[in-house]
C-alpha cells in the first residue's frame, strides 16, 4: 500500500476491515478466514486483499491499530496503575489470540514502550512506583498479566486480585 492519502470510502473500508477482522480473530484465533472477515464487514475479498495483501498483513495492521491505541492511552492514562489496569481489562474481555502471532510490529511495540515509559518516570518522580523498577520489567509484568487475562479461568475477581499483587510489587 502506498502512503498517498485513502479516499473517504476506502478509509471506511480499512477501518471497518480492522474492526471486524480484530473481532473475528478474537473469537476465532488465527485460523479465522478472511472470507468470514470480508462477509462480515460487508466487503469483498478483494477489498480486503486490495488493503491487506496477505492475512499476516491484515494482523500487523490490527496490532499496528492496538498498540497506537494503547500509547495514546498511556498518554492519558495519568498513571501506571491506571494504565495496568485498562489494558488488562480490555486482554481478558477481547480474549484475542492476535498479540500472540509472530507478526513484526517493532515500531509500534517501540512507541507503545516509549509512551509507557513516560508513565513510569511520571510514577517515579511523584513516589507511587519504587525507583529501581525498569521499563523492560513493566513490559514483562504487562505482557504476562494480559496473557493471563486469556486463562479460561479469568475473572474479575482474579484480575483484581492479581493487579493489585502487581501493584503492590512496585509501590515504595
Amino acid at each position: 500500500m502506498t502512503d498517498k492519502p485513502l479516499r473517504a470510502d476506502a478509509a471506511r473500508n480499512r477501518a471497518r476491515i480492522l474492526a471486524t477482522a480484530a473481532e473475528v480473530f478474537a473469537a476465532k484465533g488465527p485460523a479465522a478466514s478472511t472470507e468470514e472477515i470480508a462477509a462480515r464487514a460487508g466487503v469483498a475479498i478483494g477489498t480486503i486483499f486490495r488493503h491487506f495483501p496477505t492475512k499476516e498483513a491484515l494482523l500487523a495492521a490490527i496490532m499496528k491499530d492496538v498498540h497506537a491505541r494503547l500509547a495514546a492511552h498511556a498518554a492519558t492514562a495519568g498513571t501506571l496503575e491506571a494504565f495496568f489496569t485498562t489494558v488488562v481489562a480490555e486482554a481478558a474481555a477481547a480474549h484475542t489470540v492476535v498479540t500472540l502471532l509472530s507478526v513484526d510490529v517493532t515500531p509500534a511495540l517501540a512507541t507503545l514502550t516509549d509512551a509507557i515509559a513516560t508513565l513510569l518516570s511520571q510514577d517515579q518522580e511523584h513516589q507511587r512506583v519504587r525507583e529501581d523498577v525498569r521499563i523492560d520489567e513493566i513490559m514483562a509484568l504487562l505482557t504476562a498479566a494480559s496473557q493471563g487475562a486469556l486463562a479460561a479461568a479469568w475473572s474479575e475477581d482474579l484480575q483484581t486480585r492479581t493487579l493489585a499483587v502487581i501493584f503492590a510489587g512496585l509501590r515504595p
